[in-house]
């Protein structure tokens, strides 16, 4: 190699000068809970400063005053109906959970089953793609023909609601496992009981939590319609009572309380994800 002029080599002359780049990151990241908190917070200013100076009648948003009020007096049973809010509160959870609890146990394992397996996906595709797109206040007088009035029909109308998102997922979570995973543990000896077991349920599992947020939300939207079914007594059929009186505070009182339980569930299930799929969104 001819030396350049100077002395140097022509590699050290033609090499490019490091540089070092800074401010890019993976679009997305980083905490948002200051800004949340920001949000909320101008979001009750906006609506505490909207009722005080009369921009909006009480009969349609009464003060945030006034919803604390109607906590205080349900709480207590001073509410159409004379029920306390812990037995509303606890009737809406047993049939909203119960609801969710068999269609984990259930849904889950049909969307795996679709996923690996052509037959259980032409048996279970047809159904559940069918009633998916149907809304619960559609098929809700069938099953009030086929179940009656009793718990067991809100239960059965939540349970189909929070079905077909999980199944879906699952079945999803089972598609977007990498062809190299299944290959290398075959490779290895593995059975196709074994590579179900041990590399598709586990690389499904973040589509499947996924699904059970999606689910349970679905199970909270349905409650309403499920405690229109001759009930007396849960949150849901405590806003429809309320509604009926133009009791408005306790309608969003009861809004409130239904959207932040449903919140804190699923606060639940992140902090649930985060210890059995550590692994997501790093690989």
């Amino acid at each position: 190699m001819s030396p350049a002029p100077g002395g140097r080599q022509e590699s050290e002359v033609s090499s490019p000068p490091v540089r070092t780049v800074t401010g890019y990151s993976v679009p997305g990241q980083g905490s948002s809970t200051l800004i949340s908190v920001v949000t909320v917070a101008g979001l009750f200013a906006l609506w505490w400063v909207a009722t005080h100076f009369g921009w909006i009648r009480d009969l349609f948003l009464p003060t945030p005053e006034r919803i604390v009020t109607s906590f205080a007096d349900a709480w207590k049973g001073d509410i159409q109906g004379g029920r306390p809010l812990f037995e509303h509160f606890g009737a809406s959870l047993m049939r909203v959970f119960a609801a969710f609890l068999l269609a984990c146990v259930t849904a889950i394992p049909a969307g795996i089953a679709m996923g690996v397996s052509r037959i259980a996906r032409g048996i279970f595709d047809p159904p559940i793609e069918f009633y998916r797109p149907l809304p619960p206040l559609a098929y809700l007088p069938l099953i009030v023909i086929w179940f009656g009035i009793e718990e067991t029909a809100k239960v059965i109308l939540i349970y189909l609601a929070c079905f077909a998102p999980l199944a879906m997922a699952a079945r999803a979570g089972v598609k977007s496992v990498m062809i190299e995973q299944i290959n290398a543990a075959y490779s290895m000896g593995a059975s196709q009981w074994q590579v179900i077991w041990h590399v598709v349920i586990p690389a499904a599992m973040p589509e499947i939590f996924t699904g059970m947020r999606i689910a349970i939300g679905f199970g909270w939207t349905t409650l309403v319609a499920a405690e229109m079914v001759a009930a007396t007594v849960g949150l849901g059929q405590m806003v429809l009572n309320a509604s009926n009186f133009l009791r408005t505070d306790v309608v969003i009182m009861g809004i409130v309380v239904i959207g932040a339980v449903a919140y804190l569930f699923d606060l639940l299930m992140r902090y649930v994800e985060r210890l059995v799929v550590p692994w997501k969104g790093k690989v």
